[in-house]
């Protein structure tokens, strides 16, 4: 097989493709995989930390929400890769964790895991009723992939505002790119990571001496459910969720031309929420800033092989898990300009192709921009991230042009 696998409704799985060339996961594949490991963990988890501080976690809860969530991840990212051989990455919610910043102040621990259990139910029924699939269905290639170039473009923004600040690190990141784009386009990113590693150790900036190696140790709370974590935290933790991070990981599956099975997938996520909600796995999604990575063309030439980054990922974030607080102090011994130039960087030809698929049709071209120019400002409304409304606002684009 040469290309993507042609996007298509929810109905029957499509036939997974086979993997071209056989053997095991090309080097390419595995580092894309740990760079989206690094990317979605030191992106966001401070956000993890301050939900779980808010809701007056002790320190070992809130290594027990690392090893839930890295436990989740990792074994609904590998098994999902593995049964559908397309990428398929899962990631915790962003915005709910920075909901549960501000909403789970004052709520008991037991009522937050009640209102994490409540969501994960209605995640697993938006799913295995096919619900979302239908929402999903409906929504135009052209805008789905400008939400997706939306939803990217700032890490590439951030990328290159990086540069004045770190011309050395950056620099240095930005010229292995462009050399491996001309020499060793397979290991590209691969070598910018290892440039990068290389400037920042002789820098002395990589901090490796403070990791303590011990496994994490899950802890149990009872769930409790009351009206008000309800109100208060399962149904917006379930909007944001399904809002502004399912359905830009659809979109970015569905950009790439990978027609993974949206309601199998979605009701996986939740069901490994539920089962691990005690533990303090907050909220599960399919991933669309980290996926992307793993479906570019660094991870691999052929879009047949690039399930394996995914599937490497889901190892990675399993080994997070188990080690808890060490692997988080391991991934934070990197400098945020190494992390922000890697990531920008990895994912520039899946904002190209992206932005070329949205802007094809000369009809859909305006609605399409709109979602990008929304998508990719970062505005949020009532607690709901832009993607949402950058979706919203092409598709009224879209109606009002075509009436």
């Amino acid at each position: 097989m040469t290309g993507p696998v042609p996007a298509a409704t929810d109905g029957a799985a499509s036939p997974p493709p086979a993997p071209a060339g056989g053997g095991g996961p090309p080097l390419s594949a595995v580092v894309a995989g740990f760079v989206a490991v690094l990317v979605g963990f030191t992106s966001s988890v401070a956000i993890v930390f301050q939900a779980a501080a808010a809701l007056g976690a002790t320190p070992a809860q809130t290594a027990s929400w690392i090893w839930a969530l890295g436990l989740g991840m990792g074994l609904t990212s590998l098994g999902l890769s593995l049964k559908y051989r397309m990428p398929v990455l899962t990631a915790w919610s962003t915005p709910g964790a920075a909901l549960l910043v501000t909403a789970g102040a004052g709520v008991p621990m037991a009522e937050a895991v009640g209102a994490f259990v409540v969501c994960a139910v209605l995640i697993t029924l938006a799913g295995a009723t096919g619900a979302f699939a239908r929402v999903m269905d409906r929504i135009p290639q052209a805008l789905a992939a400008a939400l997706l170039a939306g939803v990217l473009a700032r890490f590439a923004f951030d990328a290159f505002a990086a540069l004045p600040r770190e011309p050395a690190l950056v620099g240095a990141m930005c010229a292995a790119f462009v050399a491996g784009r001309r020499w060793w386009p397979r290991y590209a990113v691969p070598g910018v990571l290892a440039v990068g590693m290389a400037v920042a150790a002789a820098q002395g900036r990589l901090h490796f001496g403070g990791v303590e190696w011990a496994l994490a140790t899950p802890v149990f709370t009872m769930p409790a459910f009351s009206v008000a974590a309800l109100v208060g935290i399962a149904l917006p933790l379930f909007v944001v969720t399904m809002a502004s991070q399912n359905l830009p990981g659809v979109a970015a599956q569905r950009a790439a031309g990978y027609a993974v099975p949206v309601s199998p997938a979605i009701a996986t996520t939740g069901l490994a929420t539920l089962v691990l909600a005690p533990f303090g796995a907050y909220a599960l999604n399919l991933a669309a800033i980290t996926a992307a990575i793993c479906m570019g063309r660094e991870a691999a030439e052929d879009p047949a092989r690039r399930w394996w980054a995914s599937a490497a990922a889901g190892v990675f974030y399993v080994l997070v898990g188990l080690l808890g607080g060490a692997v988080v102090a391991l991934l934070a011994a990197f400098p945020a300009a190494l992390v922000l130039a890697v990531a920008g960087l990895a994912l520039l030809s899946t904002i190209g192709s992206a932005l070329a698929t949205a802007t094809r049709d000369e009809a859909e071209r305006e609605a399409a921009l709109v979602t990008f120019v929304v998508t990719a400002s970062g505005m949020a409304l009532l607690g709901i991230g832009s993607a949402f409304w950058g979706l919203v606002a092409g598709v009224l684009v879209r109606l009002a042009l075509r009436r």
